[in-house]
């Protein structure tokens, strides 16, 4: 609790620290305070985006199917993942613990939705490497389901690849991920995580 008052009083620091700098070369104006005061209220206030999100919190069981290799069967295996909503409802961490390519993975993930991009974001981290990977895309409220897109980097190739990540909400007590490698404009599936609530 006194984390979170600590950052709320930081957040509040930040926010009179930013209208000051802005206002330097600007003629005062209570109106145009205001204004601003205004907007970056909207921009850090949870909304109903963020209480969907909440939904998600609690134990899942996760049913994980990878491909390695297109041209040949997939690999299945099991996992579990606890989500728990961070810094007063404005993100969602997650925390997967299963078993990859015969090696036990760890990884953290962290979404959010961003107020004035009208984005989710999506950063992930995990012990099968140490880069990381970040991917935003907008939500189609009527399939209930986020398209994100961005890159990582290729240890092998050395470059850096698109990757597409979709998360779609069956119901409450069922959702998928998909993740998909993207080279030379074609996609590949390269993971898909079957959630179900425990």
């Amino acid at each position: 609790m006194k984390t979170v008052k600590f950052f709320q009083a930081i957040s509040v620091l930040l926010i009179i620290t930013f209208i000051s700098a802005t206002n330097i070369n600007a003629q005062e104006g209570s109106a145009d305070q205001a204004a601003m005061m205004k907007a970056w209220q909207e921009y850090m206030t949870p909304g109903n985006i963020h209480k969907m999100m909440a939904k998600d919190v609690g134990e899942w069981k996760a049913s994980v199917t990878q491909w390695m290799d297109p041209a040949q069967p997939p690999t299945k295996s099991e996992g579990t993942c606890t989500n728990e909503m961070l810094l007063g409802g404005r993100y969602l961490q997650s925390k997967y613990t299963a078993t990859m390519m015969g090696m036990p993975m760890n990884g953290i993930g962290i979404m959010g939705y961003d107020n004035a991009k009208k984005l989710f974001q999506s950063y992930w981290i995990d012990n099968m490497g140490t880069g990381t990977m970040l991917v935003e895309g907008p939500l189609d409220e009527t399939t209930k389901t986020i398209t994100m897109t961005g890159k990582m980097f290729d240890p092998i190739s050395k470059t850096e690849i698109g990757v597409k990540q979709v998360n779609k909400w069956i119901d409450d007590n069922h959702s998928v991920m998909e993740l998909y490698m993207v080279q030379n404009g074609k996609e590949m599936k390269n993971l898909q995580v079957d959630y179900e609530r425990k």
